[in-house]
C-alpha cells in the first residue's frame, strides 16, 4: 500500500480511537491494532501520537475554512450567505463526526506549539463568521443592537454541540437540522422587519 494511503488510514483510525475513548487513553498500539498492524510500523509513517492528533484537528480546520471562507467572501445577499454557512459549517461536522469531536473536544492535549496554532485558526475562523454577521446587519437583516463577535460565539456554539448528539441515520438528516438551526435562532436575531429566507 502507498505510504499515502497508510497514512491516511492511521489518521482515520487514531480520529476513531481518540473521539471513542479520549486521546489520553489511547494509545499507539491501539491505533496499531484497529489496523491489524504491529505498533512500531506506525513510526515509519508517523512521528508520535501528538503528531496524529495535529494532522486530525489541522484536516478538520482546513474543511471548516474551505466550507466557509468562500462564502464569506462571496457577493451573496447577508441573509443566503448565512444560510448556507450555517448548513455548510454543519455539513462538515456531520461528514466526519470522529474529526468533529477530536477537533471540539482534544486539541487541549495538543503541545503548546501547536495549542497556539489552533486557537490562532479558530480565531480566524470565528472572525470569518463575525464578517457575515456584520454585513447582515448592516444590511438590516439582522438587528443592530448586539455585537456581533457574541453572535458569532451563539451561533458557533449552538452547531459546535451537534457533535455531542447527532447520529447519522437519525430522523433528522444534516440539512434539516441546519434548516432548523437556522430558523430557530435566526428568527430570534433578525431585524424586526426582515423576514428570515426559508427557500
Amino acid at each position: 500500500m502507498p505510504h499515502g494511503e497508510r497514512k491516511t488510514q492511521i489518521i482515520e483510525a487514531a480520529a476513531q480511537l481518540f473521539s471513542e475513548r479520549g486521546y489520553h487513553t489511547t494509545s499507539v498500539r491501539d491505533i496499531a491494532a484497529a489496523l491489524d498492524l504491529q505498533g512500531g510500523s506506525l513510526y515509519a509513517h508517523i512521528q508520535s501520537k501528538e503528531e496524529l492528533l495535529w494532522l486530525i484537528v489541522e484536516r478538520a480546520a482546513e474543511q471548516f475554512f474551505n466550507a466557509i471562507r468562500p462564502l464569506a467572501v462571496s457577493d451573496i445577499p447577508p441573509d443566503e450567505k448565512l444560510r448556507r454557512a450555517v448548513h455548510a459549517h454543519i455539513r462538515v461536522i456531520t461528514d466526519d463526526l470522529a474529526a468533529a469531536t477530536v477537533y471540539f473536544h482534544e486539541w487541549r492535549f495538543l503541545d503548546e506549539d501547536h495549542r497556539n496554532t489552533f486557537l490562532e485558526q479558530r480565531r480566524e475562523y470565528e472572525n470569518l463568521w463575525r464578517r457575515m454577521i456584520r454585513e447582515a446587519m448592516e444590511a438590516g437583516v439582522l438587528r443592530n443592537d448586539e455585537d456581533p463577535k457574541y453572535m458569532a460565539i451563539l451561533l458557533l456554539s449552538a452547531m459546535n454541540w451537534l457533535y455531542h448528539w447527532y447520529r447519522p441515520g437519525g430522523p433528522l438528516s444534516p440539512e434539516e437540522i441546519a434548516e432548523r438551526f437556522w430558523r430557530m435562532l435566526l428568527e430570534g436575531l433578525r431585524s424586526p422587519v426582515f423576514q428570515v429566507s426559508t427557500s
